[in-house]
């Protein structure tokens, strides 16, 4: 089973790398869903890692509804990313109707090029599920992250085995959110070839002279390599 670590940092990176996770996407603000991380970010990562580069292409929180400018600031990170020696991409566009669109959608494909094009969970926003997936393999996308339409995979895993039977291999279905060391064994065991999840632990910030100081999400090491462990466990 593939394991995709959804890395917010290059910290994070060397995690997914070191624990021996097999690819990552690569992103910041997991607070707000993740957004596309920097060119700096991007480089030194694919520069100094060998982990296979997803990068996530989210350019704003909120919506899947993007606008004319949003559209070109999304091609041209995709763009970047394929000039700098990613692998792939993670991004998707809803209507107003919160249905895929199409024509949009298609745009980033072909700025991809040879690239992996994931669908995100923009998906799980959309209105019917089983009509999107359609769509999806009509775009001959690569891959769709999901929840099932829950919260979490787990809760959405009925969905999740239904899309996956339905896709009869021409799209791969990749479950993610809430996936963690009590539950990755079901994915496995329910047929899925791959997992996403962030594998975090809450990093106390020092304080400052003029803040408190916050937290931030970094995934943690011991918890990709028991991840690992268990999915690899026949």
């Amino acid at each position: 089973m593939i394991v995709e670590i959804c890395a917010n940092s290059f910290e994070s990176a060397l995690a997914a790398e070191k624990g021996g996770a097999h690819r990552m996407e690569l992103c910041t603000q997991l607070a707000f869903g993740g957004l596309t991380p920097s060119h700096q970010l991007i480089k030194k990562v694919t520069a100094e890692l060998s982990i296979p580069v997803h990068v996530l292409i989210r350019p704003r929180k909120g919506d899947f509804c993007y606008t004319e400018f949003e559209l070109n600031t999304m091609i041209n990170a995709i763009e970047f990313c394929e000039k700098t020696g990613c692998q792939g991409v993670v991004s998707g566009v809803l209507t107003s109707e919160n249905k895929i669109n199409i024509a949009a959608t298609k745009r980033l494909i072909n700025a991809a090029k040879d690239m992996d094009f994931t669908f995100h969970r923009a998906f799980d926003c959309a209105e019917n599920a089983i009509e999107s997936l359609e769509q999806l393999i009509d775009l001959k996308i690569k891959r769709v992250l999901s929840s099932g339409q829950k919260q979490t995979a787990f809760e959405g895993l009925s969905l999740l085995k239904e899309m996956n039977k339905l896709s009869n291999g021409k799209i791969e279905i990749m479950p993610g959110s809430g996936i963690n060391t009590e539950n990755a064994h079901c994915f496995k065991d329910q047929g899925f070839c791959s997992i996403h999840l962030s594998a975090t632990l809450q990093k106390k910030e020092k304080p400052t002279s003029f803040f408190e100081g916050g937290t931030e999400s970094v995934s943690d090491l011991k918890t990709i390599k028991k991840i690992i462990e268990l999915v690899a466990t026949n």
